[in-house]
């Protein structure tokens, strides 16, 4: 599989991924028991996507010299997109760790620990899925036309409101599963995970929702990775846009954490592209939408959406909000 990828690339990109890691655990804090400011989130947010931005320009940059403006402008505008789409998918992962915290009663402090080891975790699982999907791409090309039938059918799905549903912590078998395997503490055990009691070592509810944040990850991951191999194949840019996507996702989380009703729209939003994706990817022997279209597309419908959702979320009661 054709990729502009090569050692220096990847050490040089999963050395920012090491730093940008360092730096959330080091900056991105608050006092125990506070929540975290909506200010504080913002700012975090923007500067994640700012990074990504300069990864973009710095791509860009490397790859005009090396092998010309025409490659440089294309990939580019794959990572983009790519970049774009992956962020948009994140938001609803977002809402159901919202409710995954809610049901545990995850205090805000214990919660940014949590999401690091989650996002942690999701790096590592992600990078294992992306070689895994090109590897299969590139032995069996038509699991392309499976990916893209895929996505219409999910994309359909939250069309249909079929995301809209509330997720049921209690009756996830996952939950379930782990009860009936594991000694688990009734109560959380300041931010330990594991603690040794009358000899025998416990589970605590931070590490069941650990779990869980990590489950959920990987069932948002089956949709998310296939979609971005609608827009490019190559692995370096599904990689660099999937990982720095969600590398931001704590900060966007808290930023997040109160306007849930506000999004009202996104599902809709997310189904539209996620077909729209889909499509593309099931027409790729009889017409190759660009990567500029895509980018126009995806842009045009997450702003729609917003709109609509302010919009909505105006004409609310009090109650409601």
């Amino acid at each position: 599989m054709e990729s502009i990828g090569n050692f220096w690339l990847y050490a040089i990109f999963f050395a920012i991924v090491a730093v940008m890691l360092l730096v959330d655990f080091l900056g991105f804090k608050q006092k125990d028991h506070e929540p975290v400011p909506i200010r504080q989130a913002a700012l975090w947010s923007a500067a994640w996507v700012g990074v990504s931005g300069l990864f973009a320009g710095g791509l860009w940059w490397y790859l005009n010299g090396e092998v010309g403006t025409a490659i440089a402008n294309q990939k580019t505008l794959e990572f983009v997109t790519g970049y774009l789409l992956e962020k948009s998918l994140a938001i609803d992962n977002v809402f159901v760790w919202l409710m995954i915290f809610a049901a545990f009663a995850v205090p805000p402090a214990l919660q940014r620990r949590v999401l690091l080891y989650g996002v942690l975790g999701a790096i590592i699982l992600r990078t294992i899925f992306i070689f895994a999907g090109a590897w299969l791409i590139q032995e069996f090309s038509w699991i392309l036309y499976i990916f893209g039938a895929f996505l219409v059918y999910t994309g359909i799905k939250f069309l249909k409101g079929g995301h809209d549903e509330p997720v049921d912590i209690e009756n996830m078998k996952l939950l379930k599963w782990l009860r009936g395997h594991m000694r688990i503490t009734p109560t959380l055990r300041e931010g330990k995970f594991f603690v040794r009691e009358n000899g025998l070592l416990w589970a605590t509810p931070l590490f069941v929702v650990l779990i869980l944040v990590e489950f959920s990850d990987v069932i948002f991951a089956v949709d998310s990775i296939p979609a971005i191999f609608a827009v490019t194949t190559d692995p370096f840019i599904v990689l660099s846009a999937n990982l720095l996507a969600i590398l931001g996702l704590r900060a966007m989380f808290f930023l997040l954490a109160g306007a849930a009703a506000k999004m009202y729209y996104l599902p809709y939003g997310l189904g539209v592209i996620m077909t729209f994706i889909g499509i593309k990817m099931l027409l790729l022997d009889v017409y190759h939408v660009p990567i500029a279209a895509s980018l126009g597309f995806i842009g045009v419908v997450l702003t729609i959406t917003a709109w609509l959702s302010w919009q909505h979320a105006k004409h609310l009661t009090p109650g409601e909000k």
